[in-house]
């Protein structure tokens, strides 16, 4: 007996470029099965489907291969960090603090 089909959507995206691509998988397709039949790669060369952080509807996916999808559900491909968000706000507090004391004629400790 044939597997029952499911339509999920799989998206990448870069600041210039970004893909989606709907498909229908069987059900019970794991979330790194999904983008790894999207063929997302051949679009961006470079990207590791085998490897990559995935999501599904912008919350991580802790065990991608383990988890199944349901019918319309969009299954994300994260890029890497550049820089991480915390480290990054805590430097921009930092200049600010600092703008902010060199305005006021301030020492900044």
């Amino acid at each position: 007996m044939d597997k029952q089909m499911i339509a999920v959507e799989v998206v990448y995206a870069l600041a210039d470029k970004q893909k989606l691509l709907r498909l229908a998988v069987p059900q019970g397709t794991s979330v790194r099965e999904a983008a790894l039949r999207s063929g997302m790669d051949g679009y961006f060369p470079g990207l590791d489907l085998a490897t990559s952080p995935l999501g599904i509807f912008g919350k991580a996916v802790p065990k991608p291969d383990e988890r199944t999808l349901v019918e319309g559900e969009r299954v994300e491909i994260y890029r890497p960090l550049i820089a991480d968000p915390k480290e990054v706000r805590k430097q921009r507090a930092a200049k600010a603090a600092q703008n902010k004391a060199g305005e006021s004629g301030e020492a900044v400790t």
